[in-house]
Order: C-alpha cells, then structure tokens, then sequence
C-alpha cells in the first residue's frame, strides 16, 4: 500500500478505529502529564482513531505528591509495564501541580534572594499552602527550579526501572528548550539564526542595567522574555526614544499593590505602559527573575499585521504550521490575534521552505529530541530571512489544522508507527 493511499483510507476512516499492524504495540506509550488536559485527551482521541492502545498516564500531581514522600516513578507506574516510550507533556494549567513544583523549586535553595535567581521565594511549606489567584505569576525562578528538579529525577528514575526506555523528547533537552536564555545561545552555537541579544559585561538583573545595556549597544527596541515563561506570560516589547527619553512596554503582565508588595499577573490581554516608575517595577522583577533579552526585529507583514508562524517539526519532518497575526508586536494566539493556514494567506514557497528549513534547523540541534514547535519571523522585503524565536517541547497542540488529512497528534502516532524511535 503506497503511503498517499494508506492516509487517505485513515483520513476517510478516521471515526473507526483502524486495525493496522503495529510494530510499537508491545511498547506502549508512557505519558507523563495530567489526565483532564485537552493535551492528554487529544493524545488519547488521536490514538484511539488510528487502532493504537491508549497511552499509560501517569499524572504530575500523583507522581510529585509521591516524591515528596518518598517515593519513586516505580511506586506510581505498574510494575509489569514493559519498557516504554515516554512522552512528557506540559505540566501547566494544573494549580495542584504548579504548587508541588514550587515544593520542590524551593527544597534545596536557600540564597534565593542573594544570589540573582529570583526577585520572590517562598518556603516549603509556604508553598503547599498557597491559594490561588487567577493569572497570578508565583516566583517563577523557582517553580522553574522544580520543573528542572522534576524533569531530573523523571530522567533518572526512569532509566533505572527501565535501562532501553526511550523518551520522545529527552528531559534535559525539554530544560534546555524552556529556558529562552540557554536554548537561543544553544541554537546560535549549532548555526541557527536567531534575534541578536542584547549583551553586557555585566548580569543584567535591573532595569538600571538594561538602560545600561541597552544605550551601549545602540538598541533601542528589545523583548524582555521571562526567561521560563510560556504564552506571552512575562513578554514585554520595549523601547526607549533615544532623542526625548521617552518609554513604552506593551505586555500582557499587570501589577497590583497587595500589602506592600508588587504582584505580578499574566492578564490576557495587552496593556501599555509609559511611566518609568512602572516601567522599572516591571523590568526589575523581571531581570531578577532570570530573562531573554533580544532585538526586537521588524516582522513580515500581511494587510498592517506583523505575523509569525509555528512550525511544529517531529521525526524530523515539518509538518503543520499556523500564522499568527497581530496589529500589536505580541502574537500569541490566545490574545485573541488571528489565526492563519499559511496557503489562505497566500504565502509563497519561497518563504515556506525559509519557515521549514529553519525549524527543521533548530530542531536538528536537539538529536535526542523527536517534536517541537518552533516560531519562526521572516522579515519583510523581496528577499526575506528567517529568525528562529522560540522552541517550545509541546507546541504540537495546534487546533483546526492538517497536514496529509491528520491533524498533529495524529500525524505523530503515524510516524511513529512508521519509524519507531531510535535513540535511547
């Protein structure tokens, strides 16, 4: 059976599920995530339409309660299980999760507030008795300590229950994609092309340092990026008027006065701000934090909209991308920006194959990473180039797009199925 007529016969059977010979079947697919996410059911509904077994899933908030009495991933998962594939989802929208990861962020750090890695901290136990506040940013150096912790310690027992496991995107790459600082040096070191960053002799930790920074090195616009951050929570697009002094920050992030103390909140939508006393609160916060600090490079255009596109990459093939379109300099498609097939718009190979070589690129820089969803801008003009902006472990939740007649999860398991991983 040719390859363009097995995917036809799935696309058309896609509510039955298929009997197709498996030769991953006696390995079955460990996922380590949490249960009621859309990501998990997509995952599961993918598997299902293609006649493969459900996906083992271990839940974050079972597996980081477990640990922190004492237990292992041997306690949680059945022992009979035979060695897996392990995909590890995103452990986000999950307040009982982000809580034992801000457990276990502060677990063995006690100079959280002298040594540049957070501007707020928070206790073991003040961690598990925190209440939620909807948007809400809670001490993300921290929390980003736990999920490095978390990833660790999933590496490690993993191998030693099951020494031939593969995972689909090994944990210490999924670190390295996360930290924005980390990943974009680690793709310009592999020959990736990426927004040059503002540098400095000095860490940048202040909002005094990044004016410092920022006039030495003659930028005037930059991103300011939580360096852990995911869906624009943490962006700033700033710039400084080099002849008044003049400031502005667009961002999704408000602040509020709460005894004393500045709380910052990812609020979904964009807001300017102007004075430079807010403007320092802000970039103070931030700096402290830990964050990725780039030129802010002019995007392509369609009709007056600055756009970038996702580019999701596995097995080493590039597979769906989506357009994102935004009036503003922040295009995340949660801020409610448009959404675009890049054929609607009419985007021409040229720029296409730029996209697709570049996230095939970035992705290449990962061998022992199997998917990612990478951003990519072009710049305007005739002759466009392409920058890599960002390379996100679990950008393959992409909604109302196909590619071959599939949609993400299902295009995975299909490749998958097709050529098993390799690498251990």
């Amino acid at each position: 059976m040719s390859g363009v007529k097995e995917i036809k016969e799935i696309k058309e059977s896609l509510h039955q599920p298929i009997d197709i010979p498996d030769p991953t079947r006696d390995q079955p697919l460990l996922l380590i995530g949490n249960p009621d996410n859309r990501r998990t059911q997509g995952m599961q509904e993918a598997r299902h339409r293609l006649g493969l077994k459900p996906a083992v899933v271990l839940p974050y908030a079972q597996l980081l309660q477990n640990w922190r009495q004492g237990g292992t991933i041997a306690d949680t998962v059945d022992s009979n299980l035979p060695v897996p594939l392990i995909r590890i989802d995103a452990p986000g929208e999950d307040w009982e999760v982000d809580r034992e990861l801000l457990f276990l962020g502060a677990m063995n750090d006690t100079t959280t507030l002298t040594d540049g890695m957070g501007a707020e901290a928070f206790s073991k136990e003040q961690a598990l008795s925190l209440e939620q506040e909807w948007g809400r940013i809670y001490a993300p150096a921290q929390w980003f300590r736990g999920w490095k912790a978390c990833l660790d310690r999933i590496g490690h027992e993993a191998r030693e229950m099951w020494p031939e496991v593969r995972f689909m995107n090994d944990p210490s790459d999924i670190q390295l994609m996360f930290d924005k600082r980390q990943c974009q040096q680690h793709l310009s070191s592999h020959g990736v092309q990426i927004p040059p960053v503002l540098t400095s002799s000095q860490p940048i930790r202040s909002y005094t340092d990044l004016r410092t920074a920022m006039q030495s090195a003659g930028m005037n616009r930059v991103f300011v990026k939580l360096a852990s951050g995911s869906g624009a929570s943490g962006v700033v697009a700033y710039q400084v008027n080099p002849r008044t002094g003049d400031e502005i920050a667009v961002t999704t992030m408000g602040m509020e006065q709460i005894q004393g103390k500045t709380i910052f909140f990812n609020e979904g939508r964009l807001r300017k701000y102007t004075r430079s006393e807010e403007i320092a609160t802000l970039m103070n916060w931030l700096c402290a934090e830990g964050a990725q600090i780039e030129r802010w490079m002019p995007k392509a255009t369609l009709d007056q909209r600055a756009y970038d596109i996702r580019q999701l990459v596995a097995g080493g093939q590039a597979g769906h991308a989506i357009m994102r379109l935004s009036r503003t300099p922040i295009t995340n498609l949660h801020l409610r920006n448009e959404r675009m097939l890049p054929a609607e718009a009419g985007l021409d190979e040229q720029r296409m194959s730029l996209v697709r070589t570049a996230a095939q690129a970035a992705m290449s820089a990962f061998p022992n990473s199997w998917s990612a969803g990478i951003d990519v801008m072009l710049t305007s003009g005739s002759n466009p180039r392409a920058y890599v902006l960002d390379v996100n472990p679990f950008g393959d939740l992409l909604y109302r797009v196909e590619h071959h007649g599939l949609g993400t999860y299902e295009w995975e398991m299909e490749l998958l199925r097709k050529e098993p991983i390799q690498h251990a």
